[in-house]
C-alpha cells in the first residue's frame, strides 16, 4: 500500500512509514517529527510519477489527485515547474540523489546561491552524508542567464522539445607561458582601421606574433608589419609604440603620451565602447604571458596561444575568447553555438566579463587589486 501526500504551504506532507522509505533510502525530501517528512513539488511529482505515492491531497478534506492534475496545478502554481521536473527526473534517472535548494523548498543546505535549482550529489551518496556534485540552475531555452556569477554551476538547458543539454560553467583565467618581450623603439603609421610599421623586426612577428606581415609573392617590400588597433593600443600604452598620421611624420616621431590615446580614439571611432573591453582583455592576456589573435573566423573576439616559441612552428590555439560586459545576460541558443562550435574546432570556450563603463580599462593586474576580469569557461556536459 503506498502513502498518500498533503500539499501544504506548497509542501507535500507524508506520513507513514515516510521518513525510512524516501527520505532514509533515497534521499527524497526532509524530515519532519516522527516519521514525517516534507516534500517539494517536484519530489512528490516524481514519486508520484514511479507511482511510490498512491495521490496527493491538494486542500484539506479534499480527494487525492493522481499524476496529471498534479502536475498541471503545480505547474500554474510553481514557477518554472516543468522544466525543472525535467531536470529532476533525469538527474534520478542518471543515479544521482538531489536536494531542491530554493524556498519554500526542503533541503538545499549546501546550496551556493539562490540561482540553483537543485544540488546533486556525488552517484550514491545522500543529502546527509554526500558531496555536492553538481549545483544546477535549470533554465528553459527561451530565458536568459545572468553571466557574472554563472561559475560553478552547472546549468540544464530544456529546449521546446524536452531535451536536456548541460552546461559546465568554472572560473579561471587564461595563462600562458610565452616569453617575448617587444622591442621599446617600434614606430607606425596609423590608417583608418590599423597601424602599419614599416621596418618592424622580424622577431616580433615570428616569436611575439604581433600582427600580419604585408607579403606576397609579388611583394618588393620587406619589413612592412600590419598591426590591429588592439595590438597597437597595447604596445603604445607600454610605451613600445610612436605612432603617426603620415610616413613623413613617422620619420624621428618622438614618443608621445598621447600615442596610446590617439590609437584608443581611433578604435572607439571603428567600433565604439567595445574596442575598450577588448583592449582590456587584450592586455590581460598579453600581461598572462597569452597570445591573443583575433577570433573573427571562429565568431569570437580572440583565439589564444599559450606557449608562442616561433610562427613557423605555431600550435593550435587552445581558447575563444569572447568578452561581454559583466551585467550580460546570455540566451541559452548563444552559448549552445559559441560552447558548440569551439568544441569542433578542438578549443575551449572562455567568456571574459569586464565592466561597462570600461573603468578598468587598459590595466593590468599589476596596476590593480586582483584581476578586473571575470573569467568564465563553460563546456558540455554528461552527468
Amino acid at each position: 500500500m503506498h502513502p498518500t501526500g498533503h500539499l501544504r504551504d506548497e509542501t507535500v506532507r507524508v506520513g507513514g512509514d515516510a521518513r525510512q522509505r524516501f527520505y532514509d533510502g533515497r534521499g527524497y525530501g526532509r524530515p519532519l517529527d516522527g516519521d514525517e517528512i516534507a516534500l517539494s513539488r517536484v519530489e512528490a511529482a516524481h514519486l508520484l510519477f514511479r507511482g511510490d505515492l498512491s495521490g496527493i491531497a491538494l486542500a484539506d478534506d479534499a480527494d487525492p489527485v493522481g499524476f496529471e492534475r498534479f502536475f498541471v496545478a503545480s505547474a500554474a502554481a510553481a514557477d518554472r515547474f516543468a522544466v525543472r521536473f525535467l531536470v529532476y527526473s533525469d538527474l534520478r534517472d542518471r543515479g544521482f540523489y538531489l536536494s531542491p535548494a530554493r524556498d519554500p523548498w526542503p533541503g538545499g543546505r549546501d546550496a551556493p546561491s539562490d540561482a540553483v535549482d537543485f544540488v546533486a550529489y556525488e552517484r550514491g551518496e545522500t543529502p546527509d552524508t554526500g558531496n555536492v556534485k553538481y549545483p544546477i540552475q535549470v533554465v528553459g531555452e527561451r530565458e536568459s542567464v545572468a553571466a557574472s556569477g554563472l561559475a560553478g554551476r552547472t546549468l540544464a538547458v530544456v529546449d521546446e522539445e524536452s531535451d536536456i543539454t548541460y552546461f559546465a560553467a568554472e572560473r579561471g583565467a587564461i595563462e600562458g607561458s610565452t616569453d617575448y618581450e617587444p622591442p621599446s623603439d617600434l614606430t607606425g603609421v596609423l590608417l583608418a582601421d590599423r597601424v602599419v610599421v614599416w621596418d618592424a623586426p622580424a622577431d616580433l612577428h615570428e616569436h611575439g606574433f604581433y600582427g600580419q606581415p604585408l607579403t606576397g609573392r609579388a611583394a618588393d617590400v620587406e619589413g612592412a608589419l600590419q598591426l590591429s588597433l588592439v595590438e597597437a593600443a597595447s604596445l603604445a600604452a607600454d610605451d613600445r609604440l610612436s605612432v603617426s598620421a603620415s610616413v613623413e611624420d613617422s620619420a624621428g616621431n618622438s614618443r608621445d603620451s598621447d600615442d596610446a590615446a590617439r590609437v584608443v580614439a581611433r578604435g572607439r571611432d571603428v567600433e565604439g565602447e567595445r574596442f575598450d573591453r577588448r583592449l582590456a582583455v587584450y592586455e590581460r592576456l598579453r600581461a598572462a604571458d597569452a597570445v591573443p589573435k583575433t577570433g573573427f573566423k571562429f565568431g569570437a573576439d580572440f583565439r589564444t596561444y599559450l606557449d608562442v616559441e616561433t610562427v613557423e612552428d605555431l600550435p593550435h590555439s587552445e581558447h575563444l575568447v569572447r568578452v561581454v560586459e559583466r551585467d550580460h545576460r546570455f540566451s541559452p541558443r548563444e552559448l549552445s553555438l559559441d560552447v558548440r562550435l569551439a568544441g569542433g574546432v578542438r578549443k575551449e570556450m572562455a567568456f571574459a566579463l569586464v565592466e561597462a563603463d570600461g573603468e578598468t580599462v587598459g590595466e593590468t593586474p599589476e596596476k590593480t587589486d586582483g584581476d578586473p576580469i571575470e573569467w568564465l569557461s563553460i563546456d558540455r556536459l554528461t552527468p
